[in-house]
């Protein structure tokens, strides 16, 4: 329960995030929004209690790079595309991450079961649905970028400890205020928006942080893991309810698809897994 209430918040969040687009743009929100967080995990974490390594602070550093892509071209995505689906896009980036480390068959199923979904959104042939090939692509950006959030938080954490998402959080917020500067100008800091910047960022953040930390050391790995694939399901409710978005029979069917390969490739996993506690996506997330 406290997985959903979590997922909830992180979907939530995105919605209300869309509504400030006209005014502050994807990108000033994306800078905002990690400022806040970036503010609480300090205060989580206290990273100035632990001394860092030349190699910690390499691969941290290009773990905070990671946050800000991932976060700044997810929120182009669903300024452009409803959310549902630029989440199902973006999860196909740790589709991906499991995959390269698979030698069974069953796995590459999951594979061909994940691109059937990706191809039945995206554009390959003519214009998919009415969606936004812009959108798309930065879905895609996100989905990326969550891959190298992966791969660099967990050679982050390895070295640092948990402490990394806090310093990462910084970092991305160091690197896209100025091009949110150059994009909104004097709007960004407009003190009748940042309360609900604010709240938007509790939302994506401290509150779903909280409750998978309490949550987790009470969960398998790969039942957390299955249940973080519902994710394009509460986004796409999210989207229905909160920005009246209505997805058709194929776009809900490909990211029914694409839910399938993230659960399968989880339940088929030849190894268990760790959980390594990070950052929830942007949505984490």
């Amino acid at each position: 329960m406290l997985i959903f209430i979590s997922m909830i918040s992180v979907q939530g969040s995105a919605s209300i995030a869309k509504h400030l687009f006209p005014v502050l743009g994807p990108e000033a929100m994306t800078a905002w929004r990690l400022f806040f967080s970036a503010i609480m995990l300090i205060f989580i974490f206290k990273p100035w209690r632990k001394s860092m390594t030349k190699q910690a602070l390499k691969y941290i550093f290009l773990y905070g790079i990671s946050i800000g892509c991932m976060n700044l071209a997810f929120y182009n995505a669903i300024a452009r595309v409803p959310l549902g689906v630029a989440v199902a896009i973006e999860l196909t980036g740790p589709i991906m991450v499991a995959m390269c480390s698979s030698r069974k068959l069953l796995d590459f199923i999951w594979l061909i079961v994940a691109i059937v979904g990706l191809s039945m959104l995206l554009p390959l042939y003519q214009v998919s649905d009415n969606l936004d090939p812009i959108g798309l692509l930065f879905a895609l950006l996100a989905g990326s970028g969550w891959a190298c959030y992966i791969l660099f938080g967990r050679k982050a954490s390895t070295l640092y400890g948990a402490s990394s998402v806090a310093v990462g959080s910084v970092i991305a917020t160091c690197f896209l205020f100025p091009i949110s500067i150059l994009q909104s100008g004097s709007t960004m800091f407009s003190l009748e928006l940042l309360p609900l910047v604010f709240v938007v960022s509790l939302l994506a953040s401290a509150i779903p942080y909280g409750l998978d930390m309490i949550a987790l050391p009470r969960l398998p790995a790969q039942t957390f893991s299955t249940l973080m694939s519902l994710s394009p399901v509460f986004a796409a409710l999210s989207g229905l309810v909160v920005l009246h978005e209505q997805l058709t029979t194929n776009q809900w069917l490909a990211i029914i698809f694409i839910i399938i390969s993230s659960i399968g490739t989880v339940l088929t996993m030849s190894r268990s897994v760790k959980i390594k506690l990070v950052e929830p996506n942007p949505e984490n997330k």
